[in-house]
């Protein structure tokens, strides 16, 4: 350390000299007072009067005239008439439009019959989201799946959007194979437990 020192002596007087000259300025500019300003005489110091600049203003009269409404009974008196006699007038056009339609009965649609599908949720990789997608694309048992073809796989994916690929990773065709199969310890033998 002593070397140090001895070699590199003038950059650490450099160093001391000007630590010394930051502490006394910001020594001196703490202990100098403020300026105390001297302002010229004001005319109200010499004893004169406040100037009435808005004199004018505060004694003229006012621009604009308050105005008290009326009652209210008064101004909505045939209002209430008038509202009435137009509604009549609405309704009675409505009724013999109506009158003059022909009524056709309605015709209740027969609800679709259930799908009597798999439980997709036994394949593995194939989660909540790809639950509901599936029958939306029509894939509702494992026979179906584990009917697909190599273009169908292909087409799938493009209607799997993030999803593409998961069908050939997880291998659906092969566990569908499997389950539609009723081998149960072959696919828990090769893909885990259901």
């Amino acid at each position: 350390m002593m070397a140090t020192v001895e070699a590199d002596w003038l950059i650490y007087a450099g160093v001391a000299v000007v630590a010394l000259l930051i502490a006394w300025w910001l020594y001196a500019r703490a202990s100098t007072a403020p300026k105390r300003r001297d302002y010229k005489p004001d005319v109200l110091s010499e004893g004169a009067e406040p100037a009435q600049r808005n004199q004018a203003l505060i004694d003229a009269p006012p621009a604009a005239q308050i105005i008290t409404p009326a009652p209210h009974g008064a101004m909505m008196a045939g209002v209430a008439e008038i509202v009435a006699v137009t509604a009549q007038d609405e309704v009675e056009e409505v009724e013999a439009r109506a009158a003059e339609m022909e009524v056709v009965p309605e015709v209740e649609e027969a609800p679709a019959p259930a799908a009597a599908g798999d439980d997709l949720s036994k394949i593995k990789g194939l989660g909540p989201k790809l639950q509901k997608l599936l029958p939306q694309l029509g894939l509702t048992t494992y026979a179906q799946i584990a009917a697909l073809s190599e273009a169908d796989l292909d087409d799938l994916d493009g209607k799997l959007g993030a999803f593409a690929g998961r069908p050939r990773r997880d291998a659906w065709v092969e566990q569908a194979k499997l389950l539609a199969s009723g081998d149960v310890g072959g696919f828990e033998g090769k893909f885990g437990k259901l």
